[in-house]
C-alpha cells in the first residue's frame, strides 16, 4: 500500500504542481503526518521533490523533472480504469487518471465514468461472469455488442445492446444499456455469449450510472411486492442494510426498526449476509428460512 502511495504523490506532483500536505492528505485519504513521511521517503529514493514554506508554499517537484509515469498510452489508461474489482481500486484509478497528461486525461475521465463501484454489500465472493472483460472492452470503448442472455426465470435470448456503462453492487456486476433506444439493467452473470461488435454503441455522451442505477432499482421495485422484515442492528448494520432495502420504520433507541426489500428471496439472501451482526425479530416465516439455513450449515460442516 504505501508503494502505490508514494506513486500517488508523485504522479499528483507531477500534474499539478505545487500542494500542500493537507491537499495530498485529503486526495490520499492519510494525515498529513503520513504525506511528509512519505515526501521524505521520496526524498531519500532520490527524487527532486521539495517544501516551500511560509504562506503560498507547498510541496513540489523540481522544474523540469519527469517521470515515466505520465507516459501512459491513452488504451493503457483505459484498460487500467476500466479494471474496477473494488472501490479502492475504482478510487485510485481516478486519481490516476486526474494525474495523467492533458493529452489523454479528458478521454481517460470519460472512460472513468462508465464505470461506478458501489461501496455495499457485505464481503463475498464474487459470481462467476466469463463475459465481464468482453462487456468491459465494449463500455469503455463505446462499442455496440450481440448477447444471449437469460433473465431470472426465463429463457434464453438474443439481445443487440448498446452499453452505457458497469455497476458492482453487493457482489456482482450489472451492465446499463440501450436496447432499441430504451433503457435496461442486465446482471452481467447471466449473458450466456458476448460477442463485441465493431459498431459505435448509440449512447450518451454523459451518464451519471449512480443515479441510473438507483432509478433502475427503484423501477423494478416498483413492480414487485415487496417483503417488510423487522430487524435490529446498531447503526454499521443499518448502514449496510439500507443499501439493499428500503427503510420503512427508521431504527428506534433500541435499534429495531422495518426494512422493506424486493421480495423474500433478496431478503433473506441480505439477511443471511449480515448475521450475526443484526437480528431479525420477524417475520417468523423469514426466521424459519433464516433457521433452515443455518441448519443446513451446521450438518454439512458436522459430515465434513
Amino acid at each position: 500500500m504505501r508503494a502505490d502511495r508514494l506513486l500517488s504523490v508523485l504522479m499528483l506532483l507531477r500534474h499539478r504542481g505545487t500542494m500542500t500536505a493537507a491537499q495530498l492528505a485529503a486526495e490520499l485519504e492519510v494525515s498529513t503526518r503520513t504525506v511528509l513521511r512519505d515526501v521524505e521517503a521520496l526524498s531519500t529514493a532520490g527524487v527532486p521533490v521539495y517544501t516551500d514554506r511560509g504562506r503560498g508554499g507547498g510541496i513540489r517537484l523540481l522544474p523540469g523533472y519527469r517521470t515515466d509515469l505520465t507516459g501512459l498510452t491513452l488504451d493503457e489508461a483505459k484498460a487500467l480504469l476500466s479494471g474496477a474489482p473494488s472501490p479502492a481500486f475504482a478510487n485510485a484509478m481516478r486519481k490516476v487518471a486526474a494525474a495523467l497528461p492533458e493529452a489523454h486525461r479528458r478521454e481517460a475521465a470519460a472512460a472513468a465514468q462508465r464505470i461506478h463501484v458501489r461501496p455495499d454489500g457485505f464481503a463475498r465472493a464474487p459470481e462467476p461472469d466469463p463475459f465481464l472483460g468482453e462487456l468491459q472492452r465494449a463500455v469503455i470503448d463505446g462499442l455496440r455488442v450481440r448477447a444471449d442472455y437469460r433473465p431470472r426465470g426465463g429463457r434464453a435470448a438474443e439481445r443487440v445492446l448498446d452499453p452505457v456503462g458497469l455497476v458492482h453492487a453487493g457482489q456482482a456486476w450489472y451492465l446499463m444499456a440501450l436496447r432499441d433506444g430504451e433503457r435496461r439493467t442486465y446482471r452481467t452473470s447471466r449473458f450466456s455469449s458476448v460477442t463485441v461488435l465493431s459498431e459505435p454503441a448509440q449512447r450518451p455522451d454523459q451518464v451519471d450510472l449512480a443515479a441510473e442505477f438507483e432509478a433502475s432499482r427503484a423501477s423494478f421495485r416498483s413492480g414487485h411486492t415487496g417483503t417488510t422484515v423487522t430487524v435490529r442492528a446498531d447503526e454499521y448494520g443499518w448502514a449496510k442494510l439500507a443499501t439493499f432495502g428500503t427503510v420503512v420504520t427508521p431504527p428506534g433507541p433500541d435499534g429495531a426498526g422495518v426494512l422493506e426489500f424486493g421480495d423474500t428471496g433478496r431478503a433473506i439472501w441480505t439477511l443471511w449476509g449480515a448475521l450475526p451482526f443484526v437480528t431479525v425479530l420477524g417475520p417468523p416465516e423469514i426466521r424459519a428460512a433464516l433457521a433452515a439455513r443455518l441448519a443446513e450449515v451446521t450438518e454439512a460442516l458436522s459430515a465434513g
